[in-house]
């Protein structure tokens, strides 16, 4: 390799993102401080909690379920909807607030859904959500801050 040449780059990093321009940039020890052990695995390492596992939530008193690792909005409580796959289901999300790529992790094409703000994996959107947008976000619980029980109001 030439003195002038750009260091090789593995392989898993050409697929991580380095964005150091979110707006919430923290070590991973600052991240491991403040989540808990399933929402690192989950927001920081690209995880996805099992079916049916996640705490219900119910939308802050903005009726917005917001990120875990950011508190930025993403969700608005009447977009979503029951899906049956044991995760929160959104037919849309806030605007300018999540962000997208493909995902190739289980050797399927897949569309991950990330925070805009902070980069943490939420989850994955497909196209077999309800009319008219026809669009699923299939969004991991514990990466969504709310309040704790379904029967708690604003």
């Amino acid at each position: 390799m030439r003195a002038d040449s750009p260091p090789r780059r593995s392989l898993r990093d050409l697929f991580r993102r380095h964005d150091h321009t979110r707006a919430v940039d923290k070590t991973e020890s600052e991240w491991r401080d403040q989540l808990t052990d399933e929402q690192f695995r989950v927001l920081r390492g690209h995880g996805t909690e099992r079916p049916f596992t996640g705490s219900e939530l119910t939308p802050d008193e903005c009726g917005m379920y917001r990120c875990s690792g950011c508190n930025a909005p993403l969700f608005r409580a009447d977009n979503k909807f029951e899906s049956g796959t044991g995760w929160p289901s959104f037919t849309d999300s806030v605007q300018d607030t999540v962000e997208t790529r493909r995902d190739f992790s289980m050797g399927v094409p897949r569309t991950e859904v990330l925070c805009r703000r902070c980069g943490g994996h939420l989850g994955h959107v497909f196209d077999d959500g309800p009319a008219p947008g026809g669009k699923r976000y299939c969004i991991n619980a514990c990466t969504l801050t709310g309040r704790e029980g379904a029967d708690q109001r604003p």
